[in-house]
Formats: structure tokens, C-alpha cells, sequence
């Protein structure tokens, strides 16, 4: 301020509206999904209460002729719950939020589409590792044993899972209409969760019959975890599940609309 006029000089007060920066962009749009994914019942039964019942009870229940079930229930549980955060979770709150038109909304903002969908990723991200942490935990205090190495092998490879499930419902969610996504991401819940459970804790396949199971990405995540919590690398179901990643990455790219039909 002059001290001789007492007016502030001029453009003192001339706004200077100007873009965040990207980084901070990303932030604000993960922390927004995390909060809605936190605070939607349907998404917590499917990737927390469900996969937490299934540990808790394939291992205190003697429906198994296993000594030790734990080793066998905790990997496909692992798999159950990633695949429900990024595959079932995602498309079905895609499909909702192109139908009301809130991605359309969001994509005016300042905020790339790209970075909508790097928001959504994070997440799952996000809420991916706090199921691994809590799960361990619970798998530990019912008798679960693994090399530290171990368990760090498995995170990476439920990242990695996390990758291929976001994309597969990123690839729905985006691509259908919200109605069809609601019924047909159940069904394939539970043909995925079925054929998971059936390798994890059935009676032994044959080979081929394994194989071929594995090219289901619930079974191959499974038995990716289930190795690496040994220490090892199953290196065929880790193609399977890089190989869906990848497709439905692809796909999504190609596909994906902001908006539904109509809009």
C-alpha cells in the first residue's frame, strides 16, 4: 500500500486463476474415490466381510481334510477380495457414474480423462493394500506361516492382480450399460469366486484340467499367491494374469466411453 494516496498499487487484486498441478489433481480424485469406495456397504460386504467369512471359516470350520487349511484358504482369499475390489467394485460404479452422467462432469473439470481413470486405479490401489495388511493379520493370529519374503513376493503380485482386475472392470464399466454391468459383474463374481475356491480348496485336478482352470484370472491369482507365499514364482498363471491385464488394458483404451448411449 502507498502510505502517501493509501491505494494499493495497481493488479494487487486482479485475480490469477490458474491449473493445480497434475500431481495434486491425482491426489485430490484418489483420495475422492477412496472415500467412496470406504463408504459404499455394497463394496465393503463384497471386498472386506465376505473374504474375511470365507478365511475365518474354511479354517476354524472342519469342512476340509487338511491339517493345515490356512495355507490353502489364505491365497484364495487374498485372490477373492482383489478381485472383488478391482473387477466387481469398479465396473459397477462405472456403469452407475456414466449413466448419471458424474464421469461426464468430472471430465469437464480441470482433471484429464487419463487422470480420472489414475484416480479410480489408486483406490483400488489404496483399498487392495489395506485388505492384504488386514487379512495377514488375521491369517497370522490363525496360525498362517511365511517367510517375510514371502509375504512381500505376494503384495507384489496382488498389485499385479489389482492391475489385471481394474482393467477387466474399467472395461465393463465403461463399454455397458449400467443395468447389464449390475447382473453380469455378479455372475462373473461368482463364477470367478467359484472356480477359485474349487482349485484352492477341491479335490486334486488333473493337469490339464489345472491348466486349463488356470486361464481363469481368480485361479491364477490364487496360485500365484499360494507359490509365492512359498517363496517361488508359478510362472504360467502370472502370464495368464499379465496376459488379461494387457487385453483388457487394450480394450478399455479402445472402448471406453465417458458417457452412455443417449447421453
Amino acid at each position: 500500500m502507498n502510505r502517501i494516496t493509501g491505494r494499493f498499487p495497481a493488479g494487487t487484486f486482479t485475480p490469477s486463476p490458474k491449473r493445480a498441478p497434475t500431481g495434486a489433481l491425482l491426489a485430490s480424485q484418489t483420495k475422492l474415490e477412496s472415500k467412496l469406495i470406504w463408504r459404499h456397504g455394497e463394496q465393503m460386504l463384497l471386498t472386506m466381510i465376505i473374504p474375511l467369512a470365507m478365511l475365518v471359516g474354511f479354517t476354524l470350520v472342519p469342512v476340509l481334510d487338511d491339517p493345515d487349511p490356512i495355507s490353502r484358504v489364505f491365497p484364495m482369499v487374498l485372490a477373492v477380495a482383489t478381485m472383488s475390489a478391482g473387477f466387481t467394485g469398479q465396473a459397477i460404479a462405472v456403469g452407475f457414474d456414466r449413466r448419471y452422467g458424474a464421469l461426464k462432469r468430472i471430465g469437464a473439470s480441470a482433471l484429464p480423462k487419463w487422470g480420472i481413470i489414475v484416480g479410480k486405479a489408486g483406490a483400488v490401489a489404496i483399498m487392495v493394500t489395506a485388505q492384504f495388511i488386514i487379512f495377514s493379520l488375521v491369517a497370522l493370529a490363525l496360525g498362517f506361516t511365511a517367510p517375510v519374503t514371502g509375504f512381500l513376493l505376494a503384495f507384489a503380485i496382488t498389485i499385479l492382480g489389482t492391475f489385471t482386475f481394474t482393467a477387466m472392470g474399467l472395461l465393463m464399466g465403461g463399454t455397458l450399460g449400467a443395468e447389464l454391468i449390475l447382473a453380469l459383474a455378479n455372475l462373473i463374481w461368482f463364477v470367478m469366486l467359484g472356480a477359485a475356491t474349487f482349485v484352492a480348496v477341491g479335490p486334486d485336478l488333473p493337469v490339464a484340467a489345472e491348466a486349463a482352470l488356470t486361464l481363469v484370472p481368480s485361479v491364477a491369482l490364487t496360485e500365484s499367491l499360494r507359490i509365492a507365499f512359498d517363496g517361488g514364482l508359478a510362472w504360467y498363471p502370472l502370464v495368464v494374469l499379465v496376459a488379461w491385464g494387457l487385453a483388457c488394458t487394450a480394450a478399455a483404451s479402445r472402448f471406453f466411453r465417458f458417457e452412455a448411449k443417449g447421453d
